[in-house]
């Protein structure tokens, strides 16, 4: 039987990634049935929410998506669509794989990096519970609760195991917020302790930062609550080369989403410019969950061949190619 996947294109240059990886998953031969449901800032204004029900309907449906890049209507009230996915859907763990990638330059090609970044996705000061006690000041609250960070905790100690890390570093700020970052630190340690092969460490938030910028090979796999995550995961992406190259996932118990973190890019939109790798490797992340392995294995070094040969990259990593161009080198190297 082949697998359903709800395949949610985006603006922007999301269509154009979209039909990218696509294509680079239906080359490996793995059978996949797409569910396309349209999702852009046009369709949010005129159905006046974040996510439409046909969105919301087909991913409780599939349990399985891919999404490109969604614009936000600046203005009008509406959330991100990516924190009303993560709501609505209780899609709890964000996971950003971070890994250099052969034969793309950057600033760090004389170590090798290769971290899994672990986010709680549902509270923390992303609940958007904030409001004006008087005229000029604002007041915003942040949620901790066991119960989100014992579910991250578990969902990164266990991939850790079952994947083969060896370390896992708990990020966090509670020198100063005590109560809250010390109730996240209490639940990893607990998690922790059930794990003693899995050497573990905690770091107060910029000391990572600063550790990842200097010395990121150190890092195995991070472990963080909602903003903290939010913020290291895209640092860490500049690392090996940006927003553009590093894959995502959300999360849950029932459903996962992957998707490519970067914005839609509206100024490159429809040229065939757009870098197609981020949604790719998501795609691969996605038939990795979907037990395909192999497909997954040959489409990530797909991926990596061609950056190794350097003949069909586009404008943004250094090459003249256009999306299509690099997607069927891609395909060529599977």
């Amino acid at each position: 039987m082949p697998h359903r996947v709800t395949i949610i294109p985006g603006d922007g240059i999301g269509p154009e990634v979209a039909e990218a990886a696509m294509r680079a998953v239906n080359a490996t031969g793995v059978d996949i049935q797409w569910e396309r449901k349209e999702l852009t800032a046009d369709i949010i204004i005129e159905a006046g929410k974040e996510l439409p029900a046909h969105v919301l309907d087909s991913l409780n449906d599939t349990r399985v998506g891919l999404k490109g890049p969604i614009t936000t209507p600046v203005a009008g009230g509406f959330k991100s669509v990516n924190v009303a996915l993560r709501k609505k859907l209780d899609l709890f763990a964000n996971v950003r794989p971070v890994r250099t990638v052969p034969g793309l330059k950057t600033r760090y090609n004389d170590v090798k990096i290769d971290m899994v970044i672990f986010r709680e996705n549902t509270e923390d000061l992303y609940s958007g519970l904030e409001h004006e006690i008087v005229t000029d000041v604002v007041e915003s609250l942040k949620i901790i609760t066991r119960y989100a960070s014992m579910r991250i905790a578990h969902y990164a100690f266990n991939y850790a195991v079952k994947h083969g890390r060896k370390k896992i570093a708990a990020v966090h700020k509670a020198n100063i917020m005590k109560l809250s970052d010390g109730l996240f630190l209490r639940c990893c340690r607990e998690v922790a302790a059930m794990h003693p092969q899995i050497t573990y460490q905690e770091l107060i938030v910029d000391n990572a930062s600063m550790q990842l910028v200097m010395r990121p090979e150190q890092f195995d796999v991070l472990l963080l609550p909602n903003l903290y995550g939010d913020i290291v995961s895209d640092l860490a992406a500049g690392l090996v080369g940006g927003l553009g190259i590093v894959p995502g996932a959300n999360m849950g118990e029932n459903v996962a989403v992957f998707e490519a973190v970067h914005g839609s890019a509206p100024d490159i939109a429809g040229r065939g410019l757009a870098n197609p790798t981020a949604l790719m490797s998501s795609a691969a992340m996605m038939l990795r969950y979907l037990g395909e392995e192999d497909a997954a294995v040959r489409l990530t070094k797909g991926i990596e061949q061609t950056y190794i040969e350097g003949k069909h990259l586009t404008k943004d990593v250094g090459g003249s190619a256009h999306t299509d161009e690099f997607t069927d080198a891609v395909i060529r190297n599977l």
